[in-house]
């Protein structure tokens, strides 16, 4: 399992609602949430080893959401 933690524009319930399906459907994610009360909209999401962060942004770009891997 590999936990990948990224910066999004994931603002509202609406957006997160609408992007919910995907992601609960994918075969190689786990589990997932959005921290609305954080300035960077975080989005923790846990998947199996054959999912990489370049693959998540691409399929969140995919639906028109933004995100970026959190550097600490």
């Amino acid at each position: 399992m590999t936990i990948h933690v990224l910066k999004t524009d994931l603002k509202s319930l609406q957006v997160v609602t609408t992007i919910a399906p995907i992601l609960d459907l994918h075969p190689q994610i786990i589990s997932w949430n959005v921290a609305h009360e954080d300035i960077d909209n975080i989005l923790r999401l846990e998947s199996n080893n054959d999912l990489n962060e370049v693959e998540i942004i691409s399929l969140l770009h995919h639906y028109g959401i933004q995100s970026e891997p959190l550097t600490y």
